[in-house]
C-alpha cells in the first residue's frame, strides 16, 4: 500500500474558493453564499492515476468509440482483491451508460409495463422516477427501524407484488442510499432465498460498493447462494467521483446470461469512451487514492456526530457504514413554522426541514420527502467535503434553528 503521505486527505485539498469555479450541478444550482452538501458529487481533485490516464488519450486523440472488454477485465480483478469474490466472470457482464440507465434497461429485460419494482424506501430517490417513467408499478417495503432491510417487510411486499400476476422484480440498493448501511452477506443470503421463493428477479444497485467505511465489509449480491437469477449495476463513479465521465456495468448471475444477452446493442453505445478509460484506471490503480479518501471519510463521520451533538443535539444521526451520505432526522426539531413549504413537495425537491436550511443556513441539503415513504422530516446530507465547510454547514444550520425558536 502507498504510503499515507503519497496521498494526504483528498477532502483537504481544495479551498472554498477553488470549489466555487466548479461548473457542475453541485456548485452552480444555487447562489455563492450556499455551502452545498446535496448532490453525491465529492470535493476532491481527480485521483492521479486517473488523471493520468484520461491526459495519455486526449494527448494521443483517443476519442472514438469504446471497445474490448478491459473495463470489465479491471472490475473483476478488483472485485477478487477488495472483496474476495472470483465469480465476475467477463462474459457475462455488458457496458451501459450508467447504473440508473442500466437498471432500467435490465429491468426491460424481466419486466413488462406495469409490473411491479419492490424498493426498500426511504429509497434513492431516481428509484421512483427511472421505474416509474417506464411504466412499471412502485411497491415500497420500508426499512425497519434500525435502518436495515426487514425481511418481514420484504416478503409482504413480494407477496402483494405476486397477487397481482405479471413479473415482478426487487431493485435493491446496496450499499443503501440515503442511510449508508451496508447489507451483511447473511442478510443478503436471506434476502436471495426470500427473492427465490417468490419467483422475485432482484437488481441490485452497487454503485457505492468501494465506499464502505471501517467497521463494515462489503458484499456482492451476485456473490451470495441463490442469486443466481440476478443482476447488479455499477461503476467507479460515486468511489473516484466520476459522474460526468459517463460509465458503467451491468453483470448478470449465471442463470441471468440469456437474459443479459438480449438487452439491445445500442445500449452499449452509450458509455463514454474517456468514461471508460477512466473508470478502468480507477479499478486498476486506484485503490491508494481511495484509502486515503476512506480516511479522510470516517473522520467526517466521527466529526459530523460531534457537530451535532454540539449544535443540533435533537438531530437523529446513526453514523453511516457506507458511502459518504448522512440520513439525518430532523422531526424532533420543532419546524412546523416552517410546513407552509410542504405543499410544494409535488412540484419541489425541497420541503420542510431542507429547505429551511437552504433558506435560513444557505446550506443546500437533499430534501427527505422525495426517498419515498419514511423520508418526510428528514435531510441526507453529503459529508464528502472538507473539515473546514462541513464544520461551517453545521455550525450554520445549529444557527438557523436556534434563531427559528427564538423568533
Amino acid at each position: 500500500m502507498t504510503d499515507t503521505a503519497v496521498y494526504p486527505n483528498p477532502l483537504d485539498e481544495l479551498s472554498l474558493s477553488e470549489l466555487r469555479q466548479r461548473t457542475s450541478m453541485k456548485w452552480r444550482t444555487h447562489p455563492s453564499d450556499v455551502l452545498p452538501l446535496w448532490v453525491a458529487e465529492m470535493d476532491v481533485r481527480l485521483a492521479p492515476p486517473i488523471a493520468d490516464a484520461l491526459r495519455r488519450a486526449i494527448d494521443a486523440g483517443d476519442t472514438g468509440y469504446p471497445a474490448g472488454t478491459e473495463f470489465a477485465e479491471e472490475l473483476s480483478a478488483y472485485a477478487a482483491r477488495q472483496w474476495g469474490w472470483d465469480g465476475l466472470e467477463v462474459s457475462r457482464t455488458t457496458i451501459v451508460p450508467d447504473v440508473m440507465m442500466g437498471v432500467v434497461e435490465v429491468l426491460r429485460l424481466v419486466t413488462e409495463p406495469g409490473d411491479a419494482v419492490i424498493v426498500n424506501s426511504p429509497v434513492y430517490a431516481p428509484f421512483y422516477a427511472f421505474v416509474s417513467h417506464d411504466a412499471r408499478r412502485i411497491i415500497e417495503a420500508p426499512l425497519g427501524n434500525d435502518l436495515r432491510i426487514s425481511l418481514e417487510s420484504l416478503e409482504e411486499a413480494f407477496q402483494r407484488a405476486r397477487a397481482t400476476g405479471g413479473n415482478a422484480a426487487y431493485l435493491l440498493s446496496n450499499p443503501h442510499n440515503p442511510t449508508g448501511t451496508v447489507h451483511t452477506r447473511s442478510e443478503l443470503a436471506a434476502v436471495a432465498q426470500l427473492a427465490r421463493t417468490y419467483g422475485i428477479r432482484v437488481v441490485s444497485d452497487e454503485i457505492h460498493a468501494p465506499l464502505v467505511l471501517p467497521g463494515a465489509k462489503f458484499t456482492p449480491y451476485l456473490s451470495v447462494p441463490g442469486a443466481e437469477d440476478a443482476f447488479a449495476l455499477t461503476s467507479a463513479s460515486k468511489a473516484w467521483n466520476l459522474a460526468g465521465l459517463k460509465a458503467a456495468l451491468a453483470i448478470a448471475g449465471p442463470e441471468a446470461a440469456a437474459d443479459l444477452r438480449r438487452m439491445p446493442e445500442e445500449v452499449s453505445h452509450g458509455p463514454s469512451h474517456l468514461g471508460i478509460i477512466a473508470h478502468t484506471a480507477a479499478y486498476r490503480g486506484g485503490q491508494d487514492w481511495l484509502d486515503a479518501l476512506i480516511r479522510g471519510l470516517d473522520a467526517n463521520r466521527r466529526l459530523l456526530g460531534e457537530l451535532l451533538a454540539e449544535h443540533l443535539p435533537h438531530v437523529g444521526y446513526q453514523a453511516p457504514e457506507g458511502t459518504y451520505l448522512a440520513w439525518l432526522d430532523c422531526r424532533h426539531l420543532d419546524l412546523h413554522a416552517e410546513d407552509d413549504h410542504d405543499e410544494l413537495a409535488v412540484v419541489s425537491d425541497l420541503s420542510g426541514p431542507a429547505q429551511m436550511f437552504l433558506d435560513r443556513a444557505r446550506v443546500a441539503l437533499s430534501s427527505g420527502h422525495v426517498f419515498g415513504t419514511g423520508g418526510a422530516g428528514h435531510v441526507r446530507l453529503n459529508f464528502a467535503t472538507s473539515p473546514a465547510i462541513l464544520t461551517e454547514a453545521v455550525a450554520r444550520m445549529g444557527q438557523a434553528v436556534r434563531e427559528l425558536h427564538h423568533s
